[in-house]
């Protein structure tokens, strides 16, 4: 099994902390990934995870992740992440998130957390009871609130892209786009798709989701295994990781991917597998940033509308990877991290830059 340290090394992490109280049970790991554009915000996931190293290996993949996609939203965040291991419906307790929040603490900054999987608003707020490093605390309480709302409104925007891109018009009436997964964000996307005159049809592994859209849409249903071999424009994953691998790619019907779910590719090698099949891929970590956008506006002083104005940078960004991509002739994902890759490697060198005239002026005596 590899080691934390090998761990930390091999992904280029800054930092890992673990956390824990015998008392509400709380085992926690945070991971911050880089600091080199800001401070690492992610969420907090709370999951039952089969061991530890589940955990561990669950942390620094997604705490990576954040990193490129605060980079590619264009915002001055790092990259990090935290999860705490153990069944959300039974564990909660005031103890318990008030020891996590006193885990945050301890970073003083370095890390603030928001609500991921297992997590809400109200989480947040007893978090807050000791911490100022958390985000996402319910409206009335002077916070963004749900987040689920903003990541649809990205991923919407994101099919305008796509659909500028293949066809030479953002509109989206009279497309057909199949949706995987219609839980929170899910249903909010569906909602925002038919308002714009799409055509959509849905599939969920828990039948409860789907009884609730029918309930107030008239939507075609399949079953989860058949929507991926649907005929379709758009196709958009927004319930398991790693739905597109191997088995799945080759069975795609669609003309395009964009979905909210996070790593949507079981491998690297499933981005050349796209590309070959001649599909647009909108890479994950780009398009689903809409929540992340709408947390950071906290930190100056939540603006809803200022919030909605920089998610709709999404499109441009969406643009930019899909002509990179087929100028260089090389998969979206690719593309999409070089892009993020860029506005790293040029504010750090603003450190170097800093370090520089530091020695400089200490050597002048200023």
């Amino acid at each position: 099994m590899l080691g934390v340290f090998d761990a930390i090394g091999d992904r280029g992490h800054e930092e890992i902390v673990y956390g824990y109280d015998p008392i509400s049970g709380l085992k926690t790991i945070i991971a911050i990934h880089s600091t080199a554009l800001g401070p690492a915000l992610g969420g907090t996931r709370f999951y039952p995870y089969e061991s530890e190293a589940d955990a561990l290996e669950d942390v620094l993949r997604l705490s990576e992740g954040m990193t490129f996609k605060a980079a590619a939203a264009g915002l001055d965040l790092g990259g990090g992440k935290a999860v705490i291991i153990g069944d959300h419906r039974t564990m909660k307790s005031e103890r318990l998130w008030r020891a996590y929040g006193r885990v945050v603490d301890s970073l003083q900054g370095r890390y603030i957390t928001a609500e991921d999987v297992g997590t809400d608003a109200q989480d947040m707020e007893t978090i807050r009871k000791e911490t100022r490093w958390v985000l996402g605390v319910p409206v009335q309480e002077g916070g963004s609130g749900d987040p689920s709302p903003a990541t649809a409104r990205g991923i919407a925007v994101a099919m305008q892209a796509v659909a500028k891109h293949l066809w030479g018009d953002e509109d989206l009436a009279g497309r057909h786009i199949a949706v995987m997964g219609v839980g929170k964000v899910g249903r909010n996307l569906v909602g925002r798709l038919l308002k714009r005159g799409a055509r959509v049809t849905i599939a969920d592994t828990y039948p409860p989701a789907i009884d609730a859209m029918l309930e107030h849409h008239d939507l075609e249903v399949v079953d989860p295994d058949e929507i991926y071999r649907l005929e379709c424009d758009i196709l958009s994953p927004n319930s398991l990781g790693g739905s597109l691998n191997e088995k799945t790619i080759p069975e795609l019907r669609c003309q395009a991917i964009a979905g909210a779910v996070n790593n949507q590719l079981l491998t690297e090698e499933d981005a050349d597998r796209i590309a070959a099949r001649d599909i647009l891929y909108a890479p994950d970590f780009v398009i689903n940033a809409g929540g992340l956008i709408n947390v950071y506006h906290e930190l100056r002083g939540y603006n809803a509308e200022a919030a909605k104005r920089q998610a709709r940078n999404i499109y441009g960004t969406c643009l930019e990877i899909f002509e990179v991509a087929e100028r260089d002739g090389i998969p979206t994902q690719i593309a999409s991290d070089r892009v993020a890759e860029k506005r790293i490697a040029a504010i750090k060198n603003m450190s170097d830059l800093r370090k520089t005239y530091n020695n400089q002026s200490w050597i002048h005596g200023n």
